[in-house]
């Protein structure tokens, strides 16, 4: 079913030529312009009336429109001062709609949001768009569901598992917090302008993360700082004499760090805290 709300590849142009504005590639932005993929990105993220959204990178606010149709609340920040007036104008008549221009890489989500459950359903900007939703994984636990828009090659690390070529420090923080899928990929065309890469949409819904998860990625940090070398050497800077821990954690000191799961990192913390 078409949302009547997502803009067109024209509209969003006409948007961006009468408020003067090119895209800024400080921002990472690149502006999606298929009102198709747009309702594909709220289908998938399963909104009632009851639901409260974050959006980060809202551009000129058609992700956010589709969004303020079916759930009760949408935050929608924007770091683009100049799209200010174009947010105000796009979202007007949407009294569920709270456009917030500042920059989401340095708040505190979990204080900023409101009281409840929260998904962050985003096209987020391609330069910060990791850290962004990393932090958010970690940090701001209240965000119960993400749908997030992102580079290929950052989703593929999301949901990588130990023994992948993409995995490493984002899939253990992942791991540890979220069970991640990728959903669909999108192609270049779907954006303007055109980033020279594919992008795909990732589904994370929290789970219940180890008491221990913080030292846990502290560790895998550490041991993913220095890959080539075995875990016995590579965790001498965090660890000291990391052999009793890693024995205690009934885990090979050979062992590199692309072969450990996020449980296994839980598992050396534990051992740590249990000497």
């Amino acid at each position: 079913m078409g949302s009547s709300s997502a803009q067109s590849r024209r509209e969003i142009l006409q948007l961006l030529d009468e408020a003067g504005h090119r895209p800024n590639k400080h921002f990472g932005q690149n502006f999606l312009v298929d009102p198709n993929v747009v309702d594909r990105i709220v289908a998938v993220a399963e909104l009632e009336r009851s639901s409260q959204v974050v959006e980060v990178g809202a551009g000129t606010g058609t992700l956010t429109r589709a969004l303020a149709e079916v759930a009760g609340t949408v935050v929608a920040y924007e770091i683009d001062g100049s799209l200010a007036e174009v947010l105000n104008e796009t979202t007007d008549g949407f009294g569920n709609v709270d456009v917030r221009i500042s920059d989401a890489a340095k708040l505190d989500l979990d204080v900023s949001l409101g009281d409840g459950s929260w998904s962050m359903v985003a096209n987020l900007p391609y330069n910060v768009g990791t850290g962004i939703v990393l932090d958010a994984v970690r940090c701001a636990p209240r965000i119960g569901r993400f749908v997030v828009m992102v580079q290929k090659e950052v989703a593929d690390r999301l949901v990588a598992g130990p023994g992948s070529k993409t995995y490493g420090i984002p899939s253990v923080i992942a791991g540890l917090h979220v069970r991640s899928r990728i959903v669909f990929t999108v192609p270049p065309e779907v954006f303007e302008p055109r980033p020279t890469i594919e992008s795909a949409v990732v589904v994370m819904d929290r789970i219940n993360s180890p008491a221990l998860a913080g030292r846990a990625i502290e560790l895998a940090s550490a041991a993913f700082g220095q890959r080539r070398k075995m875990i016995r050497g590579s965790l001498k800077s965090v660890l000291g004499d990391p052999l009793p821990i890693i024995e205690a954690a009934s885990l090979e000191p050979t062992a590199r760090a692309e072969t450990l799961s996020p449980l296994d990192f839980v598992a050396l913390a534990e051992a740590e805290a249990g000497r």
